[in-house]
């Protein structure tokens, strides 16, 4: 429903997830008997988790963790570890910086050149431990790193931007085009991002494997701070999702989702998929791993910009292994922990057998949903209180 905001001036209202809550199902299921798979390409995941193509988040160790439980880490190949022999040591300087000094270091650090040996080593190097290797790359660069990764044996191919579309225009450059990209690549690649139908059925057009949902909904980014750019993730991710549904039933090809940004708690990741998500991407959370490379820190891609960063290095801590983080046992009480075992239960708790199943649950708009009768925690500051 649209509402007008001023003289023939119109506005949609848009949702995020703390507006709405999932109503339980009239049947109920065994959580270890529900199907959580997730399948990109010829990879199937046994959990919809991929972790955030950022340097404080996945290193080849850390996809390497990932993949092993089941999930898909996704290595920046504009990072440091494309650009430095021991990225860790270089991280571990940016960890350590004061936060007047980040962004310039972050910035000087991503200064030097991407070695393009490297992008071939840290593929092999997810690889050797048998696990399905994701990359990423903006899409500037793309036409020259996408075949080297391939060539390196990537299951994956990610091409990320702020904000993707088909139809770039340039006067001053020759635009990137996406759909002889993904026709040449010998291997799927997965777009991002976008918040809109009509893109959304674009790049599906164009041969994309994958899509991931959301501007500006990251705990590291400000790009809605400093260009007014975003859709609250709940409405784009429906949005989204019905362009892949009509898409699917106009040429029987499906297309998955991946709501990206904006989820710190299992009960986030579960209205993700409610809404129409097939898998998630998250950062945050997998960034407060012991196994992370940030050390307890971490940053969004287009932090170190050398015109116009969008975005800020963040301490979020180290609360727990990635096991912990992903299966339990939780530890804590917000919800950070056992994301998988969140899942799980809330399909079981509205009768969802599958991921599909799962996202025709109903849906109500609640924005009290977090603070109804919540008051002792609130003031306690422990629970649902902390945010």
């Amino acid at each position: 429903m649209a509402f007008f905001i001023g003289r023939d001036r119109e506005a949609r209202r848009a949702y995020g997830f703390d507006e709405i809550a999932l109503v339980p199902g009239d049947v109920t299921l065994n959580p270890d008997e529900v199907d959580i798979t997730l399948t990109l390409g010829e990879v199937k995941l046994e959990i919809p988790f991929l972790a955030s193509a950022m340097d404080g988040v996945v290193d080849a160790p850390f996809a390497v963790a990932m993949g092993k439980l089941g999930g898909l880490g996704v290595l920046n190949l504009d990072g440091i570890n494309s650009r430095y022999e021991k990225p860790r040591e270089v991280i571990t300087a940016v960890a350590s910086a004061n936060p007047e000094e980040a962004t310039k270091l972050l910035q000087e650090v991503y200064r030097k050149p991407v070695k393009e040996n490297l992008i071939a080593q840290r593929v092999k190097e997810i690889k050797s431990a048998n696990i399905p290797c994701a990359v990423s790359c903006i899409p500037q660069n793309a036409d020259r790193y996408g075949p080297i990764a391939a060539e390196a044996g990537c299951d994956l191919f990610f091409v990320q931007s702020t904000v993707a579309t088909v139809r770039h225009k340039a006067e001053r450059y020759q635009p990137f085009d996406i759909a002889k990209f993904i026709k040449a690549l010998k291997v799927p690649v997965v777009v991002g991002n976008v918040v809109t139908y009509s893109v959304s059925t674009e790049l599906m057009e164009a041969g994309a494997s994958g899509l991931l949902v959301g501007v500006g909904p990251g705990a590291a980014c400000t790009t809605r701070g400093v260009l007014g750019l975003g859709v609250p993730q709940v409405t784009a991710t429906v949005d989204c999702a019905a362009a892949r549904d009509f898409y699917h039933k106009r040429t029987g090809r499906y297309v998955p989702i991946m709501t990206d940004g904006g989820m710190s708690t299992g009960g986030d990741v579960c209205k993700a998929i409610a809404c129409g998500s097939d898998g998630v991407m998250v950062g945050s959370a997998f960034a407060r791993t012991k196994e992370a490379p940030g050390q307890g820190f971490h940053w969004g891609m287009a932090t170190p910009h050398q015109n116009l960063p969008r975005g800020t290095r963040i301490q979020v801590g180290i609360t727990g292994s990635l096991e912990e983080i992903l299966f339990g046992p939780s530890r804590l009480d917000d919800g950070s922990q056992n994301l998988v075992g969140a899942l799980r239960t809330c399909m079981g708790s509205v009768g969802a057998s599958t991921i599909r199943e799962m996202q025709t649950t109903e849906i109500v708009i609640a924005p009290s949903i977090k603070t109804e009768g919540k008051l002792f925690q609130k003031a306690q500051r422990i629970g649902m209180g902390k945010g």
